[in-house]
C-alpha cells in the first residue's frame, strides 16, 4: 500500500489559489492557520493544507 505524497505549492501558487497577497499568505503561515515546511530555505505549502484552510473558513462562516 502506498501513501500519496501531497503536492508542495509555492507561496505565489497559494496566493493565486486563495486570491490574496504575499503578506497575507505569510501571515497565515506565521499564525499557524496554514501549514508549511521549508525545503532548503524555500517555503512550501502542502496542497491539502490549502484545502483544509478553505474548508475551515467555510465551516466558520456557516
Amino acid at each position: 500500500m502506498t501513501t500519496a505524497v501531497p503536492e508542495l505549492l509555492t507561496v505565489p501558487e497559494v496566493m493565486a489559489r486563495l486570491k490574496v497577497g504575499r503578506t497575507k499568505v505569510y501571515d497565515l503561515i506565521r499564525t499557524h492557520r496554514l501549514v508549511s515546511i521549508k525545503v532548503d530555505g524555500c517555503r512550501r505549502i502542502p496542497d491539502h493544507a490549502v484545502h483544509d484552510f478553505i474548508v475551515g473558513q467555510i465551516g466558520e462562516a456557516a
